[in-house]
């Protein structure tokens, strides 16, 4: 189901609780909504449609990619962004990495590891912000 996108930064601003397998339809409808938003949207957290857990949903690449309870174990090359954010208005600066490795679940909440870079870094990094209610 498409959900309406969440402004409310109080809200945004909560740490999420940690997912479990009662959220996989969150996680199908994070996809809807990123997927229905993806002209301006390239990754969402699960609190930008009003639910406060630890999911992310993001292009890979060209392909969505959803993680469940995502951490960042890892990370190198600091670097200054700017970004967006379908919650927030304007463009804000942001500081990244270059490089991260994060662990997760899978929708079937089996542990996965593995190293980002780039682009997708920072997409990921940005989600992994919501998920800590860290609003840039």
């Amino acid at each position: 189901m498409i959900r309406d996108i969440c402004k409310d930064e109080a809200f945004l601003s909560q740490t999420a609780e940690p997912a479990t397998p009662d959220d996989l339809q969150t996680a199908a409808d994070l996809l809807e909504t990123l997927a229905h938003n993806k002209d301006g949207c390239v990754g969402m957290a699960a609190n930008m449609i009003g639910v406060n857990k630890r999911i992310i949903a993001f292009d890979n690449e060209g392909r969505y990619m959803v993680m469940f309870n995502p951490e960042i174990i890892k990370k190198s090359e600091p670097y200054n962004a700017e970004e967006g954010c379908l919650s927030l208005t304007g463009i804000r600066p942001a500081k990244r990495w270059k490089s991260i490795k994060v662990r997760w679940q899978n929708e079937k909440f089996q542990e996965r590891i593995k190293t980002f870079t780039g682009w997708t870094a920072q997409i990921i990094q940005h989600e992994i912000d919501h998920c800590e209610g860290i609003i840039i």
